[in-house]
């Protein structure tokens, strides 16, 4: 009987931590939308670029972009020259 509480218990535990890890991996994954350009380059002010190797069509700029494929897809819209960099200054 001790025996079968015992892996009961640890069943629990593990199924019970595992349920709690992938509440907090969801949260995490969240990104922030922005309305438009003037709101985004508020927290980054080179734009947001997909990934560190793009190359920005649009000439010389002022900031370096700050690399986040995960933000760089939810404001996907404000890349108008679609050079995979959004917002750049």
């Amino acid at each position: 009987m001790k025996h079968l509480f015992t892996i009961l218990l640890s069943l629990g535990l593990v199924f019970g931590l595992s349920l709690g890890s992938n509440e907090v991996a969801g949260a995490k994954t969240k990104v922030k939308t922005y309305k438009n350009c003037t709101a985004l380059n508020k927290d980054y002010k080179g734009g947001v670029a997909r990934s560190s190797s793009v190359k920005n069509k649009g000439g010389k700029t002022k900031y370096k972009p700050y690399v986040s494929k995960a933000l760089y897809d939810a404001n996907k819209k404000s890349d108008r020259d679609k050079d995979l960099i959004a917002c750049e200054r």
